[in-house]
């Protein structure tokens, strides 16, 4: 036990902290993608002839591919190499942008979203993987943790502040050729500083069968979830599709526990913790994505601000999310995650409250700031204490599956959550419009009613994470429970 505290800090070298520097720029080119060409959309539109209908499959498509091949990604990182898998998924991530960038049809660019969905995949669990095995449990983890939380919430606001700046400036297609330019410093970065792993599993000892019905069933679930809002949830065609998914996961769950060589070893959910973890990211994630949504449309179509101007709107909370994530990996080491947890969900759930009485003659400083700044404080202590939660305890060789894990609720808790408030917000939006009120205030009263939704799962969240395991990001008791596990493929 003594061995752990005696470690030396890798954090504290030069290496160290490059490697930290690297990582969480894979983070941001993952993370940043989504909300950085909702702004260009309509320029997007106009030039490439979208339909309304085929609009919304530039962001549904990233998101499609990115929870679908999620789990994969992750365990692939296990058995692959962490290092392999991660130049594999910038390099994908890079040549889908640039292709994104010239395309000159609009399916050439949901191809090329698709694609980019795949890269993220496999880079943003090898990276976390990467993170949580460099540095060691306690406070270079919890440090670590911390740099990657702000990272999560400085690319949520900061990709709608440069998707703005891009769009305005030199065009749209600028959103696309950032990534390629980046890429190329990040792929420099990996061979230099991240060292190289021999496969722990050959191709032909892989389980096929796992990997088909994981990746096939959150495909369809994701596509159904994306779908529903246009579709229609009573359809029969989003009924068998979620019910497609489900037969799908639960084949999947079976699979795992017939084969000797599963792909996603059940046994990863005996780490005390793990799992009310991921629901709780999970359960969070179904409120807090759907702000974003909620607030550009309420900026640029009711107060009338520009692509630039809804960017810049966004910068107080991007600072206090970056702070609050400093503070958190602090805290760590004094209370514990789930108090973290508990507190940061309660405090995020006050900020989209707030947000949910906007008026429709609305003014920033008394309607939209105070509620952002409160969002800013809650969700990042909550997404760093809820990270060294869900990583604490899991053997090395499991790292890439927990990464996923994790992820992929991430993923799947934002699909739920556009899917499920932005009908519940056109729901009550199409109510005020049949009882005569004027489209603006039909318009704010969907954008209340969606919020105050969402602000009920970031307090449902909150009394999940009390189930969660309070560790302070140490090698944790529940070490035993990892023990009795199957050899690695």
């Amino acid at each position: 036990m003594s061995a752990t505290t005696t470690q030396p800090s890798v954090l504290a070298t030069r290496r160290g902290k490059l490697t930290l520097l690297l990582l969480c720029a894979v983070a941001f080119l993952d993370f940043v993608d989504a909300p950085i060409l909702n702004v260009a959309l309509p320029s997007i539109r106009h030039a490439l002839h979208f339909s309304v209908q085929g609009l919304q499959w530039v962001p549904s498509a990233y998101l499609l591919t990115y929870g679908g091949f999620m789990l994969l990604g992750g365990r692939a990182a296990d058995l692959f190499g962490r290092r392999r898998i991660l130049l594999a998924g910038v390099v994908v991530l890079g040549v889908s942008s640039l292709v994104g960038g010239f395309a000159q049809t609009s399916g050439v660019l949901v191809g090329a979203r698709l694609a980019q969905g795949i890269g993220a995949a496999l880079s943003l669990p090898a990276a976390l993987s990467i993170l949580t095995t460099t540095f060691s449990e306690g406070k270079d983890r919890n440090a670590a943790l911390g740099a990657w939380g702000a990272i999560g919430g400085l690319a949520s606001a900061a990709g709608v502040l440069l998707g703005g700046v891009l769009t305005a400036g030199p065009g749209w297609r600028w959103v696309m050729f950032v990534n390629p330019l980046a890429v190329g410093f990040v792929v420099i970065g990996i061979v230099r500083l991240i060292s190289g792993e021999r496969p722990r599993a050959r191709v032909r000892n892989i389980d096929v069968g796992g990997a088909v019905l994981a990746t096939a069933g959150m495909l369809l679930l994701v596509f159904a979830l994306v779908r529903a809002p246009d579709v229609g949830w009573g359809k029969t065609q989003t009924i068998a599709e979620l019910a497609g998914a489900g037969v799908l996961l639960v084949a999947f769950v079976v699979n795992e526990l017939r084969v000797s060589n599963p792909l996603a070893p059940l046994s990863i959910f005996r780490i005390n913790g793990l799992g009310f973890a991921d629901a709780t990211q999970l359960i969070a994630f179904v409120g807090f994505l759907a702000i974003f949504f909620f607030l550009t449309l309420y900026m640029q179509n009711v107060l009338g601000y520009s692509a630039i101007h809804t960017g810049l709107a966004y910068l107080p909370l991007t600072i206090v999310a970056v702070i609050g994530a400093g503070v958190a990996s602090q805290l760590l080491n004094r209370v514990g995650t789930r108090p973290i947890m508990f507190v940061g969900a309660l405090i995020t759930a006050g900020g989209i409250f707030w947000l949910s009485r906007i008026p429709v003659h609305g003014s920033y400083v008394s309607d939209l700031l105070p509620g952002m700044l409160l969002v800013g404080i809650g969700v990042t202590p909550l997404f760093v204490a809820v990270a060294t939660a869900a990583n604490a305890g899991v053997p090395a060789e499991k790292a890439g599956l927990a990464a996923s894990l994790l992820n992929a609720s991430q993923q799947l808790g934002g699909a739920l959550g556009l899917a499920i408030l932005t009908a519940i917000a056109t729901s009550q939006t199409q109510h005020q419009l049949a009882a005569h009120s004027s489209p603006s205030h039909a318009l704010v009263s969907g954008f209340q009613r969606g919020l105050f939704v969402g602000s009920i799962f970031l307090v449902a969240a909150a009394f999940i994470a009390l189930r969660a395991t309070n560790t302070r990001g140490e090698a944790p008791e529940p070490q035993g429970a990892a023990q009795p596990e199957p050899a690695a493929a």
